[in-house]
């Protein structure tokens, strides 16, 4: 199969260059898409083949050589691919094509390709707005002073060229993740174009993820984000997807059910068996977080849908010693599954730090220093958010420790601990989370429960310097 897309949409010599492809090779067709189905194939689904879901609704954009489309994407809706690819716009604004206007034209003839482009986007973001009550609340609620920010999701290789470069100047330095694919930023470090520009015009080493002719066209590129920033200020969490066209129609080929199912509960593979037992150490996990934590505003395993594979990971390794499984997590976690959907940059730095803390062994320098990047992805999205993924990894040595091989029964969870937790704000000092563990009786005759103490206080401290400290009881229940 090969598609074709803006470049061919407007060729004159069209036809000819179609022939000539079926001779060169054997009779090969070209679909040459239409705008709303490049929509469909590369912003909506090239972009989603990436991801677990996007509930809620985001802008999805794609930049190609060509074109770039826009449109509104609420994976929690029925049909939403028809929907944003019908509702989505395109214009000829591709970074290639951009380039030759910008390199090639008079002063005056820049300036109103560019003002063309701004309107566009402009009436793009109109038409969608009124077409999706989602957005256009967002709108109106800016419009009247409230702050309501927009996530977005591009791909396509000019969006992909600038999330790249935003890596390379990340205040995570370095990056403990290679691939941009997932990599996300706030909406105000989206914003600097300038500095973006200047790193490409000044930066003479090579930038990872960037090509010599990628690099050629950014000033293109900035032409294009400044014209989408300029129509849609309020942006919330942008993330780059490393889908395109070709991603986009094989996801489309997949049936329904597996298209829109949790690929990270396909990777964790729990059986039928197995369910009920997951569930359970689910529960157990959840039940330790206090009961007014702030699900909604910090990431964890539960919200991002990686529960079920962070369980499998729990006794995963048995026989190796800590420092060994500690230093493994923390690799495993960045370069496992490349390009796996789901599982994105924030996932991987949760499994990461959980798995590490699951284990609680100490690290080397350099596996610190990957540790360190991946605490800072977690609290990118708020001060605590590191801080509560070790929590859930100690919690899961908890587990580990009652239960040294994976439990059969779920009542056997269920019966053999309990957990209960707060927070105590204290002035001066860090915030103490008080957790209680209940232990069945017969479950607490065997293990040794002054260490298990010591292991889950000292677990937000091991390779870390946690915001709150951790007081751990133990009672024993009847």
């Amino acid at each position: 199969m090969m598609l074709a897309t803006e470049a061919m949409r407007r060729a004159v010599n069209a036809p000819e260059m179609l022939d000539a492809i079926a001779k060169a090779t054997g009779g090969l067709s070209v679909s040459i898409l239409d705008p709303p189905v490049e929509t469909l194939l590369g912003a909506v689904m090239g972009s989603r083949s990436g991801l677990g879901g996007v509930p809620g609704g985001a802008l999805f954009l794609d930049l190609g050589g060509g074109s770039v489309q826009m449109t509104w994407v609420d994976t929690s809706t029925q049909g939403y691919e028809i929907e944003a690819a019908r509702a989505g716009g395109s214009l000829p604004y591709g970074a290639a094509k951009l380039m030759r206007v910008l390199q090639e034209n008079p002063e005056h003839v820049r300036a109103a390709e560019t003002a063309n482009l701004r309107d566009g986007f402009r009436s793009l973001y109109a038409e969608l707005c009124s077409k999706f009550p989602a957005l256009q609340a967002i709108k109106a609620a800016n419009e009247t002073g409230e702050e309501v920010l927009v996530d977005v999701y591009m791909c396509g290789g000019g969006f992909r060229g600038y999330g790249s470069m935003l890596m390379h100047d990340d205040p995570i330095s370095p990056y403990p993740i290679s691939s941009s694919n997932t990599y996300a930023v706030r909406g105000s470090r989206f914003k600097e174009t300038t500095r973006m520009l200047h790193m490409n015009q000044s930066y003479d080493g090579k930038i990872f993820g960037l090509s010599k002719r990628r690099r050629q066209q950014f000033p293109a590129i900035v032409t294009v984000v400044e014209a989408f920033i300029e129509a849609v200020p309020y942006l919330g969490w942008v993330t780059f997807c490393g889908g395109s066209n070709r991603q986009g129609a094989l996801m489309m080929k997949l049936p329904q059910e597996i298209r829109e199912s949790n690929p990270l509960d396909v990777l964790a593979n729990v059986r039928d068996g197995e369910k009920e037992v997951f569930e359970a150490i689910l529960g157990k996990l959840s039940e330790s977080l206090p009961s007014d934590f702030a699900h909604a505003r910090l990431p964890t395993i539960f919200n991002t849908g990686a529960g079920m594979l962070f369980i499998r990971e729990i006794w995963n390794r048995h026989g190796h010693d800590a420092d060994s499984n500690t230093a493994f997590a923390v690799h495993d976690a960045v370069s496992r599954d490349t390009d796996c959907p789901g599982l994105t940059h924030l996932v991987r730095a949760l499994l990461g730090l959980g798995v590490a803390a699951r284990w609680g062994g100490n690290l080397g320098p350099l596996d610190a220093q990957l540790h360190k990047g991946l605490q800072g992805i977690l609290d990118d999205r708020g001060v605590d958010s590191s801080f509560w993924a070790q929590y859930i990894g100690a919690v899961a040595s908890v587990l580990a420790t009652i239960f040294p091989v994976m439990p059969k029964q779920a009542g056997q969870v269920i019966d053999a601990i309990s957990f209960e937790s707060r927070v105590e704000h204290r002035e001066g000092k860090k915030d103490k989370v008080s957790l209680k563990i209940g232990l069945a009786s017969e479950v607490a005759r065997r293990i040794n429960k002054e260490d298990l103490i010591d292991h889950v206080n000292s677990a937000a401290k091991v390779n870390a310097k946690p915001t709150k400290t951790i007081s751990t009881q133990i009672v024993i229940q009847s």
